[in-house]
C-alpha cells in the first residue's frame, strides 16, 4: 500500500515517536523513508542544527531505503512557511504517506500558535498519519 513514506522531524519527543511509527509502517510495506526537516533560518548555525537533527533521526532508523532532506522554510511566513516547505517536499518526492508528530495543543494555545500538522492536512495530497505525544 505505501511505497514512499515521508516523516517530518524536529527536535521534539513527538517527532521521535513519529519517526518510530514511520519506520514500523515502512517495515510492514517494505517502503522507502524520507526524513525531512524544515529550516527557518539562513545562518550556518541554523543549517548545522538542522543537519544534526536529520543525522540523529537517520541514525535511529533501520530501514532498507532511507534519505533525508533539509528544506528551507520562508521565515516571513512563520508556521505557514514550514507547512509549505514540508508540503512541497512531500509532493516533490511523491510520498504516499506523510507522518507528522503533533503537539496536541488545545484551546487558546492552539488558536494563537496554530498547528503545522493541522495545516498539512489541507495542503498535502498524500495520506497523513498524525502521531500524538506518548502519555504515561
Amino acid at each position: 500500500m505505501y511505497k514512499k513514506i515521508m516523516v517530518a522531524v524536529d527536535s521534539s519527543e513527538t517527532a521521535k515517536y513519529a519517526l518510530t511509527e514511520a519506520e514500523n509502517i515502512a517495515n510492514i510495506y517494505n517502503a522507502a523513508i524520507c526524513i525531512v526537516h524544515a529550516l527557518q533560518g539562513d545562518t550556518a548555525t541554523d543549517t548545522s542544527a538542522g543537519n544534526e537533527i536529520l543525522a540523529q533521526a537517520e541514525s535511529s532508523v533501520r530501514a532498507l531505503s532511507i534519505e533525508s532532506r533539509l528544506v528551507k522554510a520562508d521565515i516571513e511566513y512563520g508556521l505557514n512557511g514550514i507547512v509549505e516547505a514540508i508540503a512541497t517536499a512531500a509532493a516533490d518526492w511523491e510520498a504516499d504517506l506523510l507522518v507528522v508528530g503533533t503537539a496536541n495543543r488545545r484551546g487558546l494555545e492552539r488558536f494563537f500558535i496554530g498547528s503545522v500538522a493541522e495545516q498539512l492536512v489541507s495542503r498535502v495530497s498524500a495520506s497523513i498519519l498524525l502521531v500524538r505525544p506518548q502519555t504515561t
